[in-house]
């Protein structure tokens, strides 16, 4: 069971990279501009759009799960 939670983590994992890796892939000088664009955002902004993305990840995986 232990094992099993490893191998679906390391999945999860593995997707995410990929998802991650796409649009600086198919468009590198459009991910240039949003990381410098990033860049210009409130450590505040950063802080709340990050958790509200975590709290959307929990919630979902709630729901599938």
């Amino acid at each position: 069971m232990n094992s099993d939670l490893w191998h679906q983590l390391l999945i999860g994992f593995c997707l995410m990279l990929v998802l991650e890796g796409i649009v600086p892939f198919l468009y590198p000088q459009r991910w240039r501009n949003l990381v410098h664009q990033l860049a210009l955002v409130s450590n505040q902004g950063l802080r709340m759009t990050g958790f509200i993305s975590m709290m959307a990840g929990v919630i979902l995986l709630y729901i599938f799960n």
